[in-house]
């Protein structure tokens, strides 16, 4: 036993345990000064009003999740990537702390936010584990490829069923069934089936749609019983668009695609076909919906010159007012921000939903700027382990697997950060692990999972041929 031991210790995952050290710390000090500000932010600091054991439970119960994940992953996947988690790890955390500060200042509110946030967290983990653990081989869903389309559909099936007993078909966010007590949306899993389905349907036809046979004036196409189940796949997908009216789903959905149309093919051509086919649809939508006018003249409002127009665009229904507030609360947190627990994102800077469609306001009022370029940072971070996973995996279809879930990433950041900024317009997208929902934290760490899994079978397989 004692000659075990050492042989254990040699074979932990001591770097993504090092690297918990620094998210662990920010979160103890953070958690530490939303209480300290909540007690009494003028007052000077002393025992008294230092925070207790069980203040800190949001910041312990992340810590203590992630350091038993860290175990179970030393013990049976040891050779995973062991920089994805501490990276996710922190951003959730921010996500619990968020949720914990924002809750019992919302208009209606909710002092349990943070508690709930805390347990969609340990359930994603928990699913992310899972996830690991059962997939042990990932060719096993390219053989299921029609498979996760068919889940997909259903999933638009019945969304689109949830919508047609709403009556008024004419307001965005339709793109949530309720489950008994709890919220899903159907989204959420829906890009994930869809990248499975690209990446084997890819991977598959790689030589025809690498070779474009089909010519369509200057740009070369597949033929078109190979194009025509990914453009069935995706026309099904946009039904999201149309009936549901969820703009974001539209630019989540058609990004994946062009993502994975041009990772596939290595093919710049097919993505300039596809973005004028994008284009040309979306300005149809534009004259065909309402509230596809109304997010695109919000862009318009200007705040620097206010005027007449500006104020009614601000007070009309639908209007501009939740991005005007969002944009004054990110505005005053200047560089280095007030400090968490002392902007007023849901107070004096009252910002419609900031605790999911708008946290980004929030944490760059709170954080500052510098704050935002550190979690644009991590994220950039992400991003890189997830393409590199998809670099050194060893089949087309895990390389494009890997690469099509971590764009996804890549996608609903830009989509969300983007509109809370006023680039784009304003999207129900969350910012992933930062927002506050449930269906969204699950699919992410499901997502998370098939990386680490991708990463670990692809170490196994170069250790095995070396």
């Amino acid at each position: 036993m004692a000659g075990r031991f050492p042989g254990v210790l040699q074979r932990y995952r001591w770097t993504e345990l090092g690297l918990f050290i620094i998210p662990f710390l920010l979160l103890l000090l953070e958690m530490s000064q939303l209480l300290i500000a909540k007690a009494d932010p003028h007052s000077s600091l002393s025992k008294s009003n230092l925070p207790t054991l069980q203040g800190l439970i949001p910041a312990l119960g992340v810590i203590i999740v992630l350091l038993i994940v860290n175990m179970i992953f030393s013990i049976f996947f040891r050779k995973a990537d062991q920089m994805l988690l501490p990276l996710v790890g922190l951003l959730s955390g921010f996500g619990v702390l968020m949720a914990t500060r924002l809750g019992p200042d919302l208009t209606n509110p909710d002092p349990a936010l943070g508690s709930r946030q805390l347990l969609w967290f340990l359930l994603g983990v928990s699913v992310c584990v899972v996830t690991v653990f059962l997939l042990r081989n990932v060719e096993w869903l390219e053989r299921y490829k029609y498979t996760s389309a068919a889940f997909g559909i259903l999933l638009v099936g019945v969304t689109l069923f949830r919508t047609l007993q709403v009556h008024n078909l004419d307001a965005p966010g339709h793109d949530q069934l309720n489950i008994g007590p709890f919220g899903f949306q159907p989204s959420e899993l829906l890009k994930i089936c869809i990248v499975i389905f690209f990446a084997a349907y890819l991977s598959e036809n790689q030589d025809i749609f690498a070779a474009g046979n089909l010519r369509l004036g200057p740009v070369r196409l597949p033929p078109l019983r190979q194009l025509g189940p990914l453009i069935l796949m995706l026309g099904l997908s946009l039904l999201l668009f149309l009936f549901v009216r969820e703009l974001g789903l539209a630019l989540l959905i058609y990004g994946i695609f062009l993502c994975m149309i041009y990772l596939g093919s290595g093919k710049l051509s097919y993505v300039v076909a596809s973005l004028l086919i994008f284009v040309i649809l979306g300005y149809i939508g534009y004259k065909l919906f309402g509230y596809v006018r109304a997010r695109f003249v919000v862009l318009g409002v200007d705040i620097l010159n206010w005027n007449g127009a500006s104020e009614q665009l601000y007070n009309q229904p639908g209007g501009a007012y939740q991005i005007v507030q969002g944009l004054i609360a990110l505005s005053s947190g200047g560089i280095l921000g007030a400090g968490l627990g002392l902007g007023h994102p849901a107070g004096r800077f009252f910002v419609p939903v900031v605790q999911s469609d708008m946290v980004f306001t929030a944490l760059g009022e709170e954080f500052g700027l510098a704050g935002l370029f550190a979690i644009i940072g991590i994220y950039l971070l992400i991003l890189y382990r997830g393409f590199r996973i998809a670099v050194e995996a060893t089949t087309p279809f895990t390389q494009l697997l890997a690469a099509g879930l971590t764009s996804i990433f890549a996608l609903q950041t830009l989509i969300i950060a983007a509109g809370d900024m006023k680039f784009l317009p304003l999207t129900g997208i969350p910012l992933p692990f930062l927002s506050y929902g449930g269906s969204s934290l699950l699919a992410n760490y499901i997502i998370i999972g098939i990386l680490l899994r991708i990463s670990y079978d692809t170490a196994l397989e170069r250790e095995g041929r070396v």
